[in-house]
């Protein structure tokens, strides 16, 4: 079975292609005689800089996955380069990497500040953010800038918000902060999910993608403007090959869709899931789902699937209840209907393991129905599409899309279609007619999402945060992640 790719996990090191190419050439003969090329580059490979974060970089089933190490590998291939990743836990080592010219550029969610500006250039951006303080649900929620006057905030060290908030203390004097190097944005936000600080700031792509695994922690307000995240080099690339070639490669992905793709493969199904449904979520992590995980990994081992895939799926259908049943007479943890339980051997669709198996084995057969053109993720993706909405309305909504000039093959585009099956202009046109589109759009996010917070369960469960009483706070207090403050 095509497994359904997954955004979770960690690495340290990958090494990609192995084809050599003269990086220079791509420079015209004047800039070429002004820059040097580093001994990485002679020898064909790409250095590059990043942190470990569902965002960024990191450690799938699949191999190494994250929307910003997509973004490098496909960089590197543009331009015949063999990608080796560097990870850091600080910003402070990641900008030391590239001062000591171990990196030839980072790429870790990175904004451009007035101080980074004076030692550093930027590449074209290529993804928009908003910096937003969140809060613990429970708590007080801040509305504005002095609402935080007198609270424990918490941001990492050398980071774009360490510098928001300085920039803020001018017209905010009593404004106060910590900043703590060597810690990771999901450290701080379970500081403050557990109540040992009041309020963070983080950047709403980061929130979004993290929500999930912080059921408790909620945003409060927008801080400041809207930034863009680019990839940082140091001065002596100003003009380089390298830096006209990264422009290039992130103004060509944007203006053939890739980028867009790209955004809706890392950050799509986390748009869907409201507040409440996080919260839901966790509460059925830890009281519904050790009922049935045993059950649930040795189906999946059976079929040889991802676990954390079948729990999603089947928490999708029925909140992890055996006896779920629906007004139109669905039934069981997989919630199969009479006919589909009939057709892959269910007798008894409120047993457990026979639910489990035969959802299993119709979501096999959905794969195994589609073009085998459809590579992965988007497979599994319109696999579960069809699970939801049936594979006649899943096959409308892609002739819709070839209708209207997008790739029928792709999940970002039939996505956009499916909800038009609602409307009688388009399903007057289809060979099953009318369906409700949005549903299986709907039902597709959230168990992508669902996925990634089990995954990111397993990784995270043994963390401990910090449950010390703090000192009274000083603005801009550094302290190292295992300081105990």
């Amino acid at each position: 079975m095509a497994l359904f790719y997954t955004c979770l996990g960690f690495v340290s090191l990958l090494i990609l292609s192995t084809t050599d190419f003269a990086l220079t050439l791509l420079a015209p003969p004047e800039i070429e005689a002004k820059n040097q090329v580093p001994i990485a580059e002679q020898q064909g490979i790409l250095r590059v800089v990043t942190r470990i974060s569902p965002n960024t970089y990191f450690e799938s089933d699949e191999g190494p996955s994250g929307f910003e190490y997509a973004l490098l590998e496909r960089f590197a291939r543009s331009i015949n380069k063999e990608l080796e990743i560097i990870t850091t836990d600080s910003h402070a080592n990641l900008f030391r990497l590239l001062d000591r010219n171990e990196a030839h550029f980072a790429s870790a969610g990175l904004t451009v500040t007035e101080e980074r500006s004076r030692h550093y250039i930027f590449s074209t951006p290529y993804l928009q953010s908003q910096p937003i303080v969140v809060y613990r649900v429970g708590n007080s929620k801040p509305r504005k800038i002095k609402d935080l006057i007198g609270k424990v905030i918490v941001v990492t060290a050398d980071s774009s918000h360490s510098a928001l908030l300085e920039d803020l203390r001018n017209k905010y004097p009593n404004i106060q902060w910590r900043e703590i190097r060597n810690i990771d944005y999901i450290d701080v936000l379970g500081r403050v999910e557990n109540g040992n600080i009041d309020y963070t700031v983080i950047d709403s792509t980061e929130f979004m993608l993290h929500r999930g695994f912080f059921p408790r922690v909620k945003k409060a307000f927008s801080i400041g403007k809207q930034q863009s995240f680019s990839w940082v080099m140091s001065k002596s690339h100003t003009n380089s090959a390298l830096l006209l070639a990264a422009n290039r490669f992130i103004t060509g992905i944007k203006a053939d869709g890739t980028l867009a793709k790209l955004e809706e493969q890392y950050y799509g199904q986390a748009a869907h899931i409201s507040q409440v449904s996080a919260n839901e979520f966790a509460k059925n992590i830890n009281n519904q789902l050790p009922l049935y995980i045993d059950n649930i990994k040795a189906v999946a081992e059976e079929f040889e699937m991802d676990w954390r895939l079948l729990a999603a799926i089947s928490y999708q259908e029925s909140r992890w209840n055996p006896l779920a049943r629906s007004r139109t007479g669905v039934r069981g943890l997989m919630m199969l209907t009479l006919p589909t339980a009939k057709e892959v051997g269910v007798s008894n669709r409120l047993d457990p393991d026979q639910s489990l198996r035969g959802g299993a084995t119709y979501l096999n057969n959905l794969i195994a129905r589609l073009p085998k053109r459809i590579l992965e993720p988007d497979r599994s993706w319109f696999a579960l599409a069809a699970y939801n909405v049936g594979f006649g309305h899943l096959e409308d909504a892609r002739v819709i899309t070839s209708k209207r000039g997008g790739d029928p093959d792709s999940w970002y585009d039939v996505k956009q279609s499916l909800p038009l099956l609602t409307q009688k202009k388009w399903y007057s046109q289809t060979r099953y007619g009318y369906a409700r589109g949005y549903e299986p759009v709907q039902y597709v996010q959230h168990i992508r999402h669902y996925h990634n917070v089990l995954q990111w369960k397993d990784i995270t469960r043994n963390w401990q945060y910090a449950e010390d009483i703090y000192e009274p706070l000083t603005p801009k207090i550094l302290a190292n992640d295992e300081a105990r403050f």
